[in-house]
């Protein structure tokens, strides 16, 4: 009996993963004023109700896998050990978030860009950007011993690290990047972070 709301779970995640992937899928191929809530529940093999028990539109549908992403992002930061620097444990994390095959590093660049193509998908995406300010700050104040409201430090520890995630994802996908793989990148990013940003040596 013990084993049954787990199993229920996963089942419900297993098929919002679906929705949001055939969504995403759909949207890239098609674009997104294309995309109905119909075909979205036939490319997962479901219901269109079982699409409405989930989702309240195809653009929440479509950023559903960011969302979902932060909020294991959040639970793992929790998890950590206390006494772990904020900094390595936030490096880990960022390294885990660009090697993620659901979605890949590719995926989540071309879903994050469907956004321009569509009003409604980009004030979706602006109103989810706040939501997962909002829950990143209060986890990292919870983490830091400050207060999420009144004290610079949280907010600015996300600017950092978000960019440096946005910065990996962008010149990795851009295959300009002569590094062995995202993970490197990040790694230069954090040690870039915590000498300061010193000016680069000039290129020979």
């Amino acid at each position: 009996m013990t084993t049954e709301p787990g199993l229920r779970d996963r089942k419900k995640a297993a098929t919002r993963g679906a929705l949001s992937t055939a969504a995403a899928r759909l949207a890239r191929a098609l674009g997104i004023e294309c995309v109905t809530a119909d075909a979205i529940a036939a490319e997962a093999g479901v219901s269109t109700r079982t699409f409405h028990n989930y989702f309240s539109s195809k653009e929440e549908a479509v950023l559903a896998s960011f969302e979902d992403s932060v909020t294991r992002w959040i639970e793992a930061l929790a998890a950590r050990p206390a006494d772990e620097p904020i900094l390595d444990v936030l490096e880990d994390l960022v390294v885990e978030i660009v090697t993620d095959s659901d979605p890949s590093v590719t995926e989540k660049a071309n879903i994050w860009m469907l956004s321009d193509s569509s009003p409604a998908l980009y004030r979706d995406a602006a109103d989810m950007h706040q939501r997962i300010n909002r829950a990143v700050t209060r986890a990292l104040a919870e983490r830091t011993g400050t207060d999420a409201e009144r004290d610079l430090y949280p907010t600015l520890l996300l600017g950092a690290v978000a960019g440096a995630c946005k910065s990996v994802i962008d010149i990795w996908t851009g295959g300009k990047s002569e590094a062995s793989g995202p993970e490197e990148l990040v790694h230069d990013a954090f040690r870039q972070i915590r000498a300061g940003f010193p000016a680069p040596p000039p290129r020979i």
